[in-house]
């Protein structure tokens, strides 16, 4: 089993960047795959982004694309998500997932190992 870990939340500026990290414990880090997801108060968690196991696909939320991007370092059992352009919708708890299979799934359900998140905010 993949345990992922979230860090590098905090405050930035709308317009600035920001850099999450998710390390995930385990050998079996490099067969899985990882999504990151999003929740602020009152509203549903959201998919933003996920990376195949051996990080050559990638998917991205409307709402992000062209501003976040995704890469993942096996060697370090580490995913990170680059957040440029950030905008004050994009404030949440980040969280990420873990999930083995071969097609990249944006599905909350279909993830079952997740971390504590870290929350991002953006301010105007």
């Amino acid at each position: 089993q993949v345990h992922p870990v979230e860090s590098g939340g905090g405050l930035v500026q709308a317009g600035g960047s920001l850099r999450l990290s998710c390390a995930a414990s385990g050998r079996s880090f490099s067969t899985y795959m990882l999504g990151w997801f999003r929740q602020a108060p009152g509203k549903e968690r959201e998919f933003v982004a996920a990376i195949n196991a051996n990080g050559r696909n990638t998917v991205y939320a409307d709402s992000v694309k062209g501003r976040f991007t995704l890469s993942r370092n096996n060697a370090e059992n580490t995913v990170y998500l680059q957040m440029n352009s950030l905008k004050s919708e994009d404030t949440a708890v980040y969280y990420c997932a873990a999930r083995f299979g071969y097609d990249l799934e944006t599905m909350v359900s279909r993830y079952g190992s997740w971390g504590q998140g870290t929350q991002v905010t953006v301010s105007s």
